[in-house]
């Protein structure tokens, strides 16, 4: 197995593995975090060296169950990909406690582990892990698994409900309000609406706007970004100044 060490890396406390990079960012809320907990460096710097090569995040690592778990707490990480066979403290007991609690029970965990008995990912799954990707494994597939869980997640923030300033929306029926005043809006405008306030505080740009929105439909043009825009806050009334053009780039929606 490859066990080199992927670039920019930096080593605290003896175990813990820190990279941060900025290429393209394919998940468009932030800058994620992803937490190994493995035992094994080999294996985090292969994995590192492989999300580094596909998107804008910060990857750092423990090397016990223990560390995870503090670090778990500490960080409150985007995903957590998790050995089972730790010294400390159990993989499992870990995916127990995390999804016992509260403030960390809707962290995803994709399992890594040589464990491959059906029992294994029976029991893994059952505590609330939402992947299981069993040893020897290939890099490539771990990114894409996590890069999936990470976008499922993604979509699930986007239904729930949001309140900003006078502007109520709530997809799960598909509803706007602005001070409790319904506003009626076509499909295309409540969703764009819904990712702009799910972004709030975030420059987006037009072209990120034609793919989420329009599915990056080739045949619109971003002058039709503008036209819905217009629409859009003429339907939102005064609560539409909330939607701020950033000249030459896109829109924000204001944070209040």
């Amino acid at each position: 197995m490859d066990s080199g060490v992927a670039p920019q890396a930096q080593w605290k406390n003896g175990h813990s593995l820190t990279h941060s990079f900025d290429v393209v960012d394919l998940w468009p809320d932030r800058e994620k975090r992803i937490l190994i907990i493995e035992d094994d460096p080999d294996i985090v710097n292969l994995l590192a060296l492989h999300f580094a090569k596909v998107d804008r995040l910060t990857v750092s690592s423990v090397a016990d169950g223990r560390s995870g778990l503090e670090q778990v707490r500490e960080q409150l990480p985007d995903l957590v990909i998790l050995d089972l066979a730790l010294p400390e403290v159990p993989g499992l007991d870990i995916c127990r406690i995390l999804k016992s609690r509260p403030e960390t029970q809707r962290i995803p965990i994709l399992v890594l582990t040589a464990k491959a008995e059906v029992i294994d990912r029976i029991l893994a799954l059952e505590l609330g892990a939402d992947d299981y990707v069993t040893k020897p494994f290939s890099p490539r597939e771990v990114v894409l698994r996590s890069k999936a869980i990470l976008r499922r997640l993604n979509r699930e923030v986007e239904d729930e409900p949001a309140t900003i300033g006078e502007i109520a929306i709530d997809p799960s029926r598909h509803s706007v309000a602005v001070a409790g005043r319904p506003v009626s809006l076509t499909a295309v405008e409540f969703k764009l609406l819904n990712f702009l306030m799910h972004r709030s505080g975030r420059v987006e740009p037009r072209e990120r706007l034609l793919t989420e929105v329009w599915g990056y439909d080739h045949k619109v043009e971003t002058r039709t970004i503008d036209t819905h825009v217009q629409r859009l806050r003429k339907k939102l009334g005064r609560a539409g100044r909330l939607i701020e053009t950033v000249r030459g780039f896109g829109y924000r929606f204001q944070s209040d």
